[in-house]
C-alpha cells in the first residue's frame, strides 16, 4: 500500500467526470489516503454542487502559474537533484509529438511537472495516479520521473489512442506500475501498443455509480411537463464525435408522438439548432443546454427512453445512469458500449452512423411499452451487478495494495 496516494486530472472536479470524484471517495471510504491534484481549476459553474465545491477546496492546482512559486520549485529541484532535473528536462523534450508547437508545450509541461513534484514531495506522496492519457498525464509522467516514485493511469476512450496522445501512450504504459482500462476494448487497444511483457499490468477497472446517491438526487430538479406523449433524452457535448446530426435525421423519420430533449452544449449547437429547423423538428426538439449532474438526473427521471448516436466513446457514464434509473436505452455498437448494453436484453444497439437502423430502433422502442419495461428492468440489474462504485473500485484497491515494479525498473523498461 502506498504511504500516500495522489490523483492527478487535467481538471478536477468536472461535471462530465463525476466518476473520478466517486472513485476518489470510494477509495477514501476504503481507508486509502488520497490527495487530489489538478492542472487547472474548474470554472465557477463546474463547482456549484456542494460535493464539487468541497473537492475543489481540497485540491491543489498547478495552474494558473504563480511565478514565484514555480521559480522557487525549479531552483530547489536543480539544487537538490541536478541530475534528475536535467534528465527530466531531456525526457520532456523527447516525450512529445513532432513540431515546433509541441516542442514549446513540452517546456511548459516540464515547468508544470517540477512545480507539481515540489508539492508531491512536500506531502510525502509516493504514488501518483492519472486519469486520461492527455497533457495532464504528460505532467504527471514527468513529475514522477523526477521524484523516482510510482505512477499509474486510467485509460478511458479511443481519443487517448488518437493523435496527439496516441504516439506517446506506449512509453507511458511501459513506465507505469499498472494501467487501469475502463473497458476490455480499451485494454485490447493498449495491448497492441506494447510488448507482451507489459500486458500483465493492464487490467479492467470500471467507472462506477453511487447508486444510493443517484436515487437520493433523482428528484432534486423539476423538469417541465411533457409537450408530447413520449420523451426521448440524449446527453452529451454538442460536438462532431457525438453524432447528433444523425440522431436528428433518425428522429425526424420516426412516426411517434415524441419529443427529443438534447442536454449539453458545445461548438455545434447553432448548426444543430438550424438542422432541427430544416428537418421540421422545431416543435419536437428542445435544446436544454448544459445542466449540473442533479439536473441531468432529473431529466433522466422523467424520460421514457434515452438515445446515444456517438461515433466514438469509452464507457459512457450517462448511459450507466440511464440504465440505473430504469430508462431504456439505444446506443451504437462502438468501443466499450456492448460491454454495458446487451442488444435486446439491457438495451437496443445499432451500427454507428447507420441512421436508418437507428430510426428502426427508435420506432421499435417508442412504440412498445412492454419492451421499454423489459429493457429497463434488465438494464438496472446489469448496472447493479458490475457498475456500482464500491464494486468497481475493488481492482484498483487490489493494485494499490499489491507489490508493484519500482520506479527504477519502470524507468528502465524498453520503449517499443
Amino acid at each position: 500500500m502506498p504511504r500516500k496516494l495522489a490523483y492527478l486530472v487535467s481538471q478536477y472536479p468536472a461535471t462530465s467526470h463525476t466518476f473520478i470524484r466517486r472513485e476518489v471517495q470510494a477509495l477514501r471510504e476504503a481507508g486509502v489516503s488520497v490527495d487530489t491534484f489538478s492542472i487547472r481549476p474548474p470554472s465557477e459553474a463546474e463547482r456549484q454542487a456542494g460535493v464539487d465545491r468541497r473537492e475543489y477546496e481540497k485540491t491543489h492546482y498547478v495552474l494558473p502559474p504563480k511565478i514565484g512559486r514555480i521559480l522557487k520549485a525549479h531552483a530547489s529541484a536543480l539544487r537538490k537533484r541536478p541530475g534528475a532535473y536535467l534528465r527530466t528536462l531531456r525526457d520532456a523534450t523527447r516525450h512529445r509529438v513532432p513540431g515546433a508547437k509541441a516542442a514549446a508545450w513540452s517546456l511548459f509541461h516540464f515547468a508544470e511537472a517540477i512545480a507539481l513534484a515540489d508539492e508531491l514531495d512536500a506531502r510525502g506522496v509516493d504514488h501518483l495516479h492519472n486519469h486520461f492519457a492527455n497533457s495532464g498525464a504528460n505532467v504527471g509522467f514527468l513529475a514522477t520521473r523526477f521524484l523516482g516514485i510510482d505512477w499509474s493511469l486510467t485509460l478511458h476512450g479511443i481519443s487517448e489512442f488518437d493523435y496527439p496522445a496516441g504516439p506517446l501512450l506506449a512509453e507511458k504504459i511501459t513506465s507505469a506500475a499498472f494501467v487501469a482500462c475502463v473497458t476490455h476494448f480499451g485494454r485490447a487497444q493498449a495491448m497492441r501498443m506494447v510488448d507482451p511483457e507489459h500486458w500483465e499490468k493492464l487490467f479492467v477497472a470500471r467507472c462506477g455509480l453511487d447508486l444510493g446517491a443517484l436515487e437520493q438526487g433523482a428528484t432534486s430538479t423539476p423538469v417541465p411537463p411533457k409537450k408530447r406523449a413520449l420523451r426521448l433524452v440524449t446527453v452529451g457535448r454538442l460536438s462532431p464525435e457525438k453524432g447528433l446530426a444523425g440522431l436528428l435525421e433518425a428522429f425526424a423519420a420516426v412516426d411517434a408522438d415524441a419529443e427529443l430533449r438534447i442536454i449539453g452544449d458545445g461548438p455545434e449547437r447553432d448548426a444543430l439548432e438550424a438542422k432541427a429547423v430544416s428537418l421540421g423538428l422545431a416543435d419536437r426538439v428542445v435544446f436544454v443546454g448544459r445542466l449540473p449532474s442533479s439536473g441531468v438526473i432529473a431529466e433522466l427521471l422523467y424520460a421514457d427512453a434515452f438515445a446515444m448516436a456517438s461515433f466514438m466513446e469509452g464507457l459512457p457514464v450517462v448511459l450507466m445512469e440511464a440504465l440505473a434509473m430504469e430508462v431504456p436505452v439505444i446506443a451504437p455498437r462502438v468501443a466499450g458500449i456492448p460491454e454495458l448494453v446487451e442488444d435486446d436484453a439491457s438495451g437496443l444497439l445499432f451500427a454507428p452512423g447507420h441512421w436508418k437502423e437507428l430510426t428502426e430502433r427508435l420506432e421499435r422502442l417508442l412504440g412498445d411499452a412492454d419492451l421499454r419495461r423489459r429493457l429497463a428492468t434488465e438494464g438496472k440489474r446489469r448496472v447493479e451487478a458490475e457498475f456500482d462504485i464500491h464494486r468497481a473500485v475493488r481492482p484498483l484497491l487490489e493494485r494499490f495494495g499489491a507489490p508493484r515494479p519500482t520506479a527504477a525498473a519502470a524507468t528502465a523498461a524498453p520503449r517499443p
